[in-house]
């Protein structure tokens, strides 16, 4: 009896999660529904009329997105914050947790206590002197600054999570390792790194995921030319109020590229986060 009910119950979980996974893809299926019928079409009734009407499917809202100069730069200027800023701050992250775990200096636990300290400032406590700074310097409104303020306020968790992972390597390996002859950058690249790899994808993700979603940061130090989509998608909304064409089809890019990365490297990220939690 004890085997029906534990599977019943099984079956249970398995059917509230198919439940919540459907309420949580809604948004995101109405989202694209609406990118793929047109202004009409939209004002008339609610997208879940695309799927008795499939005729009204059309890729003109993506069209139309492609011939507006404004979306098509944003977008090309994510990319340009988004990847060079997760790449500095797992490549430095990296190698800082790599110093923080296995190097010895003088400070080190006392340096490491002062990173520790960085995870509590707010963004919003930065925002302002450091775009004085960046306007003094010439970095205001500009792509590089906006990268730089991203890095510096990644590296704090990033050599924290890095730090503590790398922390649980054997050190019987790095031991052996050095008796073969290899020096600390070679160790880092050919032992620590393969091995860190997973908490290094779910660093990446977060990254990724904090930067490509920012707004607030982006609303401070970018001008026209270097804003990034989410900010020209609330310029879009306070300019022209229902140009629902190009707003529909913009927002679902924006939404589905790091839905894209997030699944592209799930794997990793499960086994990272898993790791971190059973260490």
């Amino acid at each position: 009896m004890s085997w029906l009910l534990e599977k019943i119950n099984g079956g249970l979980v398995r059917v509230f999660l198919i439940v919540v996974a459907l309420f949580w893809l809604v948004p995101t299926i109405g989202l694209l529904a609406s990118s793929l019928r047109s202004p009409e079409d939209m004002s008339a009734d609610g997208w879940w009329h695309v799927f008795a009407k499939p005729s009204q499917l059309t890729f003109d809202s993506y069209q139309k997105l492609l011939e507006n100069g404004d979306i098509t730069n944003s977008l090309w200027n994510t990319v340009l914050i988004t990847v060079p800023a997760t790449i500095l701050v797992v490549v430095i992250g990296a190698l800082a947790g790599y110093a923080f775990a296995w190097m010895e200096f003088p400070g080190r636990d006392w340096w490491f206590l002062v990173v520790v300290s960085l995870l509590v400032v707010p963004v919003q406590v930065a925002l302002i002197p450091i775009a004085e700074l960046f306007g003094k310097i010439g970095l205001f409104g500009t792509i590089f600054g906006v990268i730089l303020f991203h890095v510096g306020f990644g590296l704090p968790f990033a050599v924290f999570l890095l730090r503590n992972f790398f922390a649980e390597i054997p050190r019987e390996l790095l031991e052996a390792a050095r008796l073969d002859g290899a020096g600390e950058l070679r160790l880092f690249t050919r032992v620590v790194m393969p091995l860190g790899g997973p908490a290094i994808a779910s660093l990446g993700i977060f990254q990724f995921l904090w930067v490509w979603n920012d707004m607030l940061v982006a609303l401070v130090f970018t001008k026209s030319g270097t804003q990034p989509i989410t900010v020209a998608l609330q310029t879009q909304v306070r300019q022209f109020g229902n140009n629902v064409d190009v707003l529909a089809p913009g927002a679902f890019i924006s939404m589905v590229i790091p839905l894209a990365v997030f699944f592209a490297f799930q794997r990793q990220f499960v086994t990272g986060v898993m790791a971190g939690a059973v260490k």
